[in-house]
């Protein structure tokens, strides 16, 4: 598969279908239980928001990250949740309806911020060096089209076509995880030269990214007199980011192959760490029903 082709048309076209299928299971309500149950969304929001950058930046300081590295471990902070996120909330019986409305939340602000916080973290960590220009409009047009558009279809044709969007969901859902696990391998294949240069140090600190976030997410949430479901779904939606999203500003949209480390390396690792947190939390205390615990 040609470089221009997997950049340019493949990747983007693979988060168009996956953000399709995010919006096949979405409605109005999805978003306005903000409003009816706002202390979980709002800290939610305020980790995906917030605690991740600043997560990121500390773990770049104290590792001495630099150059596209730094700004590519950035924009992955940067991003919301994705399908991944959604899926281990199910699995592991966390507050699946809580999930879905941070992932959607969060998804329709991060297309008009990452573009400016991108530039910011490009000026930061690259200064006078810096090979590549962003247009801040002209990224959030991109992000809108490839991100918000699909959504905004696979929620029309959930409300239009309620059976039909089910039985599709079935199918794009596995789908959007087949498609990213592709995209990984063959970003792999095709960066394979700058790839062992990097990956140790791109390695530790998509790790502790991972990590660091999923447990601060769920212990603030604790902290915040939580019920179990909801620290387990604001953990695993701090934790485990839209990778897919990630590549395509980092790789698509300012070309840097480099800046595409983190989020791979991140991808791969967030199948095992969120299988993990998921297992040990339920572990703990045994299988958790997400609507059977009441917030304090």
């Amino acid at each position: 598969m040609q470089t221009d082709f997997l950049s340019q048309v493949f990747l983007p076209l693979s988060l168009f279908i996956i953000m399709l299928g995010m919006g096949l299971s979405l409605t109005l309500a999805d978003f306005s239980r903000v409003l009816k149950a706002p202390k979980a969304a709002l800290i939610g929001i305020c980790c995906q928001m917030l605690l991740l950058p600043i997560v990121a930046y500390v773990l770049i300081i104290a590792m001495g990250i630099s150059g596209e590295l730094a700004v590519g471990l950035m924009i992955l902070a940067f991003c919301p949740g994705g399908v991944t996120s959604n899926m281990y909330c199910y699995l592991f019986k966390a507050d699946v309806a809580l999930s879905i409305t941070l992932t959607s939340i969060v998804s329709v602000v991060t297309p008009f911020t990452i573009p400016v916080l991108t530039l910011l973290a490009m000026d930061a960590f690259m200064g006078d060096q810096q090979q590549f220009t962003i247009s801040v409009g002209k990224v959030i047009v991109q992000l809108v089209v490839i991100t918000l558009v699909p959504v905004a279809i696979g929620m029309w044709i959930f409300n239009r076509y309620p059976h039909f969007a089910q039985r599709l969901e079935k199918g794009v859902k596995p789908l959007s995880i087949a498609l990213l696990v592709l995209i990984l391998v063959l970003i792999t294949i095709k960066d394979w030269d700058n790839i062992p240069m990097y990956a140790a140090q791109a390695g530790i600190a998509a790790f502790s990214l991972n990590v660091v976030t999923l447990a601060l997410g769920y212990l603030i949430a604790k902290l915040a007199r939580l019920n179990r479901a909801e620290a387990m779904s604001i953990g695993t939606e701090v934790g485990l980011q839209n990778g897919t999203l990630a590549l395509l500003v980092s790789g698509t949209i300012l070309g840097s192959s480099i800046m595409t480390i983190p989020a791979v390396t991140y991808s791969l690792i967030m199948f095992f760490t969120g299988a993990a947190f998921g297992w040990l939390m339920n572990l703990e205390a045994g299988p958790v029903n997400s609507g059977s615990e009441q917030s304090a």
